[in-house]
């Protein structure tokens, strides 16, 4: 894109360069914009702007600075109304483990007593995975929300540690209500490809024209430019190791499939001899009767 000749978000046009699917700009946009946060909030919780005093990120890190342990995993961790804990992690590559994974933010999010605290002042915690895979192929849904439950009554263990899935797959599975909070739309920003799908999306809607006009900005700068990239290309890493891996497995299944059919065969085989023997085996004692008959006539 050149930037030189559109400089506004309104004025943008053709692809988009680093999106929000991409982990470090979708961190760098909620750390950058309070606005879009609380908007996003919302919308995941089920919430009416009012009802959203304040919200706090409790994980800052340096916005456009390299890597380091503190910013390899790239969840924003919020505090709501000093009473909520969340956790919001964008998870584009399906590495195979997304249930433990979430479970372990969940519930590291939970353990939040202070020192002379006691139980009954645990912060409600949520951990919400917003996701470009489907965790559960067979239980297509569009916005999960995962509880503790008994397994025969089906009552709720603790209403207090929540674990919710958005798969950005599935929009057109959306509910009335999951609409009535434009978590649809959300879907839809994070997915836009081009400035033109973005502004279509963020059209009418001041939440969603501050994560256009804050995407664009943070699009122009130089070093988050690079951060996404390098971003990016651990994605593709990954993704071209998943891709060998799986191509090794078929090529095992492959060989154990044809060891399975060889194996097969020699059974066969094994089991024609076998035969073959037990009839020689009868065959033989059919003669050893005969020949002891024989001399017995012949005393």
């Amino acid at each position: 894109m050149n930037f030189s000749q559109q400089n506004t978000f309104q004025d943008a046009t053709s692809k988009i360069d680093y999106t929000l699917m991409n982990d470090y700009m979708f961190r760098a946009v909620l750390q950058e914009n309070v606005i879009v946060l609380k908007g996003l909030i919302c919308s995941l919780l089920y919430l009416h702007p009012d009802d959203v005093k304040t919200v706090t990120i409790m994980n800052p890190i340096e916005l456009g600075k390299g890597y380091d342990d503190k910013t390899f995993v790239l969840d924003v961790k919020a505090l709501l109304n000093d009473e909520t804990v969340i956790n919001i992690e964008m998870q584009v590559v399906n590495q195979g483990f997304w249930t433990n994974r979430s479970l372990s933010f969940l519930c590291s999010i939970f353990e939040n007593l202070k020192h002379g605290e006691d139980y009954s002042q645990v912060k409600p915690a949520y951990h919400i995975g917003i996701l470009d895979f489907s965790p559960f192929p067979d239980y297509p849904e569009f916005y999960a929300t995962n509880k503790m439950m008994n397994v025969k009554k089906h009552y709720i263990y603790n209403d207090n540690f929540t674990l919710n899935v958005l798969d950005l797959n599935q929009i057109e599975l959306a509910t009335e209500e999951d609409k009535a909070y434009q978590l649809d739309y959300w879907a839809r920003l994070f997915r836009a490809k081009t400035w033109e799908e973005l502004k279509m999306v963020a059209q009418n809607n001041t939440v969603f024209k501050e994560a256009g006009e804050t995407l664009y900005k943070l699009n122009q700068d130089d070093e988050m430019r690079y951060l996404c990239e390098m971003r990016e290309e651990g994605q593709r890493i990954l993704r071209t190791y998943q891709s060998l891996i799986r191509k090794g497995e078929d090529k095992l299944a492959q060989k154990d499939n044809e060891l399975a059919k060889k194996d097969a065969v020699i059974a066969e085989k094994d089991n024609a001899l076998a035969e073959k023997d037990a009839a020689l085996a009868e065959s033989a004692a059919t003669i050893a009767t005969l020949e002891a008959q024989l001399k017995a006539l012949q005393k």
